[in-house]
């Protein structure tokens, strides 16, 4: 089975547990997305502001939200649990008439709740922290905290509920921070879909709340979603640079801009194939498949190296001038290395590119859809396109290429005197 339908029974499976919420996904993804941007799912909503409620109503929106976007699954509201809380708000007026400071309170006030470690107990090869504080019952006991004496610095001491309020209440049992804002977050992982236009649907839906948030709130979009984008830029960058090198390489080769340009040409045939191969497997524009596309841009200028390097062979050393008999000609004698080369390559992948589904070839099926695509229309598309363009655009480069290397090759209009010479030299 394929790794979205074990992750679609388990999710099944899970729901009917009550009181629970879930968010499947495998555990190495997990840990990647918990580290680089804080949310262990696909897509993540942070939502800054200072308020708690507003965050948690704002979060309660984006949820019913994020739930009608198809493909969305595993949506979760970051849990927050509301737990009896004791708090004691400080009077400061009535701080300075016994002469004491907030610090001073807070701190005794954590020593009698919390501890403080006064010494140490050793018991056989074990050290144990000997703690003070209250007694368990008296920690528990609202009365038993107004009434916790204070010591004064002048001698003599105060209750508690003499210089600051006291109240039962509840609160959340957490509260996270993040750029020195309270934060929240609405997470969901993607099935079914691609990852960049679940996203998309997600922010078109979720603007009018956005825009309907108070100052000061602000919302920012995290997760591999994130990674993807940064990813994505990278590896346009790269795919630029890689362009370029291969350019410089092929200028390198044949000393022609033209040549170079006709090379780089199999890129847009070969590019053809492999979106026609995306589209027909179902598949999006994700990392993996601009990967597959950076590496098919070398496979397939190899194959416009051969047959140009063959025109100027047979031109150069074989007599050949620049007719459509010399065009035909290559074409035909490299029809075989052509297909032997884009086969070799494409039958390797042809067990990754029927792959799809299983665990573990998330990354090199789309890599082997887009080359193989791609080695498919551009193989075929050499032998129609290429002959084409250079008789079009080519011939004066190739005479240009031969005469710099001293290869004094007679063009169509002086091919009667060949024979002249060469009978001349033999006498």
């Amino acid at each position: 089975r394929s790794r979205e339908a074990v992750l679609d029974d388990i999710r099944t499976s899970m729901d009917d547990i009550p009181g629970i919420v879930i968010s499947v996904e495998q555990p190495l993804a997990h840990l990647i997305s918990h580290m680089v941007s804080g949310v262990k799912a696909q897509v993540g909503i942070k939502i800054y502001g200072e308020d708690l409620t507003v965050l948690r109503n704002t979060a309660k929106k984006m949820e019913g939200v994020m739930q009608s976007v198809p493909g969305v699954t595993d949506v979760l509201v970051e849990p927050q649990v509301e737990i009896p809380q004791l708090q004691i708000k400080l009077n400061r007026d009535k701080l300075r008439l016994y002469g004491l400071t907030p610090a001073y309170v807070n701190e005794y006030i954590e020593t009698a709740m919390n501890g403080l470690v006064v010494s140490q107990v050793l018991q056989g090869q074990r050290t144990f922290d000997l703690l003070i504080r209250m007694d368990e019952k008296y920690r528990e006991d609202l009365q038993a905290l107004k009434r916790l004496s204070i010591e004064l610095p002048n001698g003599g001491t105060t209750p508690l509920s003499s210089v600051a309020d006291i109240s039962a209440s509840s609160g959340p049992n957490t509260i996270n921070r993040e750029k020195v804002q309270k934060r929240i977050i609405v997470q969901c992982n993607v099935s079914g879909r691609g990852l960049v236009d679940v996203v998309k649907d997600i922010q078109e839906k979720q603007q009018p709340i956005i825009d309907a948030l108070p100052a000061g709130y602000f919302v920012e979009y995290s997760g591999q979603f994130e990674n993807q984008q940064a990813a994505s830029r990278m590896i346009s960058a790269l795919f630029l640079v890689s362009m370029l090198g291969v350019f410089l390489v092929l200028f390198t080769m044949f000393h022609s801009a033209n040549f170079s340009l006709q090379v780089m040409a199999a890129l847009p045939m070969a590019f053809i194939g492999s979106v026609i191969a995306l589209v027909v497997t179902g598949q999006t524009l994700t990392i993996a498949a601009m990967v597959g596309f950076i590496s098919l841009g070398g496979i397939a200028s190899r194959n416009g190296i051969l047959l140009l390097n063959h025109y100027l062979h047979l031109v150069k050393y074989e007599g050949e001038d620049w007719t459509r008999e010399m065009i035909i000609r290559a074409g035909q004698e490299r029809l075989a290395p052509v297909l032997m080369t884009a086969l070799t390559s494409g039958i390797g992948l042809v067990p990754l590119a029927l792959s799809q589904g299983e665990a573990g070839k998330e990354i090199l099926y789309p890599v082997a859809t887009v080359i193989i695509g791609g080695l498919l229309s551009s193989t075929i598309l050499e032998f129609f396109i290429r002959p084409a363009l250079f008789w079009n655009f080519g011939r004066k480069a190739g005479a240009r290429i031969v005469e710099q290397t001293g290869m004094d090759i007679p063009l169509i209009e002086e091919r009667e005197e060949i024979p002249v010479s060469v009978a001349a030299g033999q006498n």
